[in-house]
């Protein structure tokens, strides 16, 4: 029940805030004074799972859900509210109509990334704290804008790289930082999933009755999109910035991944992860030096993105040995593929988060005294030319937590996950891409954050917007 339609219901009886959680029962009320009202945006895939989480916790209520596919709403709300003993939350299809709710204090945005920047700042602008899924920005350019907006705020603004708030990637940092692995020098992103092929769909809703004929991760995906179905999405309002299209299957659930249109290929999905680890722990921001190369293979279908890529960058080390170079290698692979280093030992052939008997994820780092294979949970360094194990590290911490907690401290480091770190996570992605699509080596000042007397590598940093889907100037 709602704070006011109770007192409605009271005959506007006033009720001191303090005694009010005794009226009500079980898990509907969980944070009195310090309770953080959470909205989450896009509750298709990942969101469910942000939704359990932020009602796990003591300090916080999922007061609000967003999404364009109003289908969406009666089973979301039956399986994690009231079948657990919650209060229904509202339900909104529009979130600029959420961003009017002063009931709100905080957003966690997890919709298409075409939309990531945009919906930020929206938020920002409304006032709410956010959180917004990897990566935090489509382009170059969302993301510088995103910084800026979150900068001349008084919010906390946390980028959705939930390896920040892990113990294992805060050792891991701590060691390679503090030079115990010697001069590290080249750090590797892996991203290894194995991903089938969307296939090709003409546009317009299914026939009543017919599946999908593909499947993701070796499960058949996804609702059969019939006109029925379709008269409760608002699909303009999927489709936001982006150009306007006919609806496509393709062009919608979890597969728009696969579309410049509206996502980055994998290593701007699955991939942000391992890239923001392999930047933070080789110690740099922004590359003097792009090379991608890659394609997509195999399959004869709508994929835009490529499924197999090779990413080199180079930045500048002026305290290292040699060329005064640090270097940053990412691979993404869709298919069957060998494990790599340590990595590979420690799946042990079962599924866990990020890495399973079916995927390898994770990251290696080189330096002058071993090297270290990290994966989400722990990470282990072996040295000499017996490869010894010498040392290691481990720990899963709490992302959601750490931003309701960085709310209620008013403190941004709280968050582990400053949106400017998030940028240039980000920014290695965009600029990877660029490369990749334009097919040739790419030359970038960190200074002025534009490439070297490049016009057509520039052009790419950005997008067109359509109205009224555009950033504030």
């Amino acid at each position: 029940m709602q704070r006011r339609d109770f007192i409605k219901k009271t005959g506007g009886t006033t009720v001191a805030l303090g005694t009010f959680p005794t009226i009500l029962t079980g898990n509907s009320w969980k944070g009195a004074n310090d309770r953080v009202n959470v909205a989450q945006i896009g509750i298709h895939g990942f969101g469910q799972h942000h939704i359990d989480q932020y009602q796990s916790l003591e300090h916080a209520e999922v007061a609000a859900i967003c999404d364009v596919d109003a289908n969406l709403f009666k089973g979301t709300i039956q399986r994690h509210f009231t079948d657990k003993g919650f209060r229904k939350p509202k339900t909104y299809q529009d979130l600029r109509k959420l961003f009017e709710d002063r009931d709100i204090d905080a957003v966690s945005i997890t919709i298409p990334n075409h939309w990531h920047t945009l919906a930020a700042i929206w938020a920002i602008q409304s006032g709410k704290h956010v959180s917004v899924e990897k990566p935090c920005c489509h382009t170059f350019h969302e993301g510088q804008k995103l910084v800026e907006v979150a900068g001349g705020s008084n919010l906390i603004v946390q980028d959705g790289a939930e390896q920040r708030s892990n113990p294992c990637g805060q050792t891991m940092a701590d060691y390679l930082h503090a030079g115990k692995m010697g001069e590290v020098y080249l750090a590797k992103g892996i991203c290894y999933k194995r991903r089938d092929s969307i296939g090709r769909y003409p546009d317009g809703p299914m026939k009543e009755g017919e599946k999908f004929a593909f499947t993701v991760n070796s499960k058949n995906y996804g609702p059969a999109y019939t006109k029925a179905y379709l008269s409760n999405v608002d699909y303009d309002l999927w489709q936001g910035p982006a150009p306007s299209q006919p609806f496509n299957r393709n062009r919608f659930h979890y597969n728009w991944h696969w579309n410049w249109l509206y996502g980055n290929g994998d290593m701007g999905n699955q991939g942000v992860h391992e890239m923001d680890i392999a930047r933070w722990g080789l110690g740099v921001t922004l590359p003097t030096r792009i090379t991608a190369s890659g394609a997509h293979v195999m399959f004869d279908d709508m994929q835009t993105t490529p499924n197999v890529l090779m990413a080199m960058y180079e930045f500048p080390n002026p305290e290292g040995a040699g060329d005064k170079k640090r270097m940053l290698q990412f691979e993404v692979r869709h298919w069957d593929h060998n494990p790599e280093g340590a990595i590979a030992a420690e799946t042990d052939g079962t599924n866990s988060y990020m890495t399973s008997s079916a995927n390898t994820v994770g990251n290696l780092f080189f330096g002058s005294k071993g090297y270290m294979a990290k994966r989400l949970e722990r990470w282990q360094v072996f040295s000499g030319p017996g490869r010894e194990p010498v040392a290691g590290g481990s720990g899963i911490g709490n992302h959601f937590s750490d931003f309701v907690e960085a709310i209620r401290a008013g403190d941004q480091k709280l968050a582990h996950g400053d949106i400017r770190e998030g940028f240039y996570t980000c920014a290695l992605i965009h600029l990877g891409n660029i490369s990749y699509r334009l097919g040739r080596s790419l030359d970038f000042d960190p200074g002025s954050m534009k490439f070297v007397n490049d016009a057509e590598a520039d052009a790419m940093l950005t997008k067109t917007y359509r109205e009224p889907y555009t950033l504030p100037v």
